[in-house]
């Protein structure tokens, strides 16, 4: 009698189902994984931003100005080096401003637009993602709302 070695193809099929199934359930966790990573960037520059916005407010008693070159809400300035997000500033006056952090690229980075001001409200708008939601007074870093 011969004993033959290997496997079959319903061991395989077995296999590949297992294997499916599980990349099924791991890609969406790690690709949220990702996305929050990302999403360090912007608030990491919009309180950063706006510690400095303060500083020339004291400095001039004004946000006039503060978008001027090498001024800490030229939009230049605020975009040099960052991959994930744009930044403005709107609503320049004397006693006012908003910052803002667009997201851009792949990956629905492009779904995050975050905000701040010259109260600290801040502020996150996602749009077109599943299971992430908008919030007016805080910013979402996990799907759900969540701040």
């Amino acid at each position: 009698m011969h004993k033959h070695a290997g496997f079959t193809l319903i061991e395989l099929m077995v296999v590949i189902v297992i294997i499916a199934v599980l990349a099924g359930i791991g890609y969406p966790s790690y690709s949220d994984y990702i996305r929050r990573g990302k999403i360090a960037e912007a608030i990491s520059a919009l309180a950063d931003t706006r510690a400095k916005m303060e500083q020339f407010f004291l400095d001039n008693r004004t946000y006039v100005g503060a978008d001027a070159g090498n001024m800490p809400c030229n939009g230049a300035v605020l975009s040099a080096g960052k991959k994930q997000f744009t930044y403005t500033c709107t609503n320049l006056g004397v006693g006012t401003y908003t910052v803002t952090a667009a997201g851009v690229g792949t990956e629905g980075m492009g779904a995050f637009a975050y905000t701040i001001n010259e109260q600290n409200v801040r502020g996150s708008t996602v749009t077109g993602l599943s299971g992430w939601s908008s919030n007016a007074t805080c910013w979402v870093t996990k799907k759900g709302g969540v701040c």
